[in-house]
């Protein structure tokens, strides 16, 4: 009974923690210490999370101008959302190829399409298609050029991503940004560790410190960052996919 009391006195405590923190939105998270992680940034890693933090100071955003959604302008908050960090590592890569999981109103798409070069293309994925989202912030337009494509597929069903291997395969840069349902990113890591990335891309997961993402990140055995503070409050993780951690 002293165990169970004490869980509760525990749990009453995180409890008043949790309500007292003022905050608009909060979600729960785990603090792990970094030394028996399983990989370690490589240097390659360190010189682009570097190079983008400083990138993304500079950034500002005129593809939302005139555009209209119910949904908050969250490209403006930074550092604390990861929209000019998605467009400032895009830059610091020279990337031509970018492909997104995870499409929903499009800020992070447009974001990205705008740091690409005139020859650039960004390719998002979702199980939906973009005009099902009532607070899209894209238009027909945004399609003509076919700068931006979005292809209605689930990249985490077995063989989901047979059609578009090569697509995977030629990118410079890689966005996850799925349900973080702790089911569904450890089948897209599984995926891309079952194909070839010849062109040695970044992968960045989204919400890196929320609870069903946590084990996840943890787990992942790939050199690594935290990138936390200068992306999104929820948690921006940085992969060197093909790279080799420093020890």
């Amino acid at each position: 009974m002293l165990h169970i009391g004490r869980l509760i006195r525990r749990r009453n405590k995180l409890r008043r923690v949790y309500d007292a923190t003022p905050a608009r939105h909060k979600e729960l998270s785990i603090v792990c210490s970094a030394d028996d992680d399983v990989a370690r940034p490589s240097k390659r890693l360190l010189d682009v999370a570097l190079g983008a933090a400083s990138r993304a100071r500079a950034i500002e955003f005129h593809v939302f101008d005139g555009r209209a959604s119910s949904e908050a302008h969250w490209w403006e908050v930074w550092p604390g959302e990861h929209y000019k960090l998605l467009a400032a590592l895009v830059g610091e890569l020279g990337a031509r190829r970018v492909v997104e999981i995870g499409t929903f109103t499009g800020l992070g798409t447009l974001a990205i399409a705008e740091a690409l070069p005139p020859d650039g293309v960004i390719t998002t994925f979702d199980i939906a298609p973009w005009r099902d989202f009532a607070d899209t912030w894209f238009t027909d337009a945004d399609f003509s050029s076919e700068r931006i494509r979005q292809e209605i597929a689930d990249i985490a069903k077995p063989d989901g991503i047979l059609p578009y291997r090569e697509l995977f395969e030629e990118a410079d840069f890689i966005f996850i940004d799925g349900p973080k349902d702790g089911v569904t990113e450890p089948k897209f890591i599984q995926v891309l560790a079952s194909l070839e990335l010849r062109r040695n891309p970044i992968v960045m997961f989204d919400d890196v410190r929320v609870l069903n993402m946590i084990e996840i990140w943890r787990r992942l055995d790939r050199p690594k960052l935290d990138l936390t503070s200068f992306g999104h409050w929820t948690g921006s993780g940085l992969v060197d996919w093909n790279g080799r951690s420093e020890t």
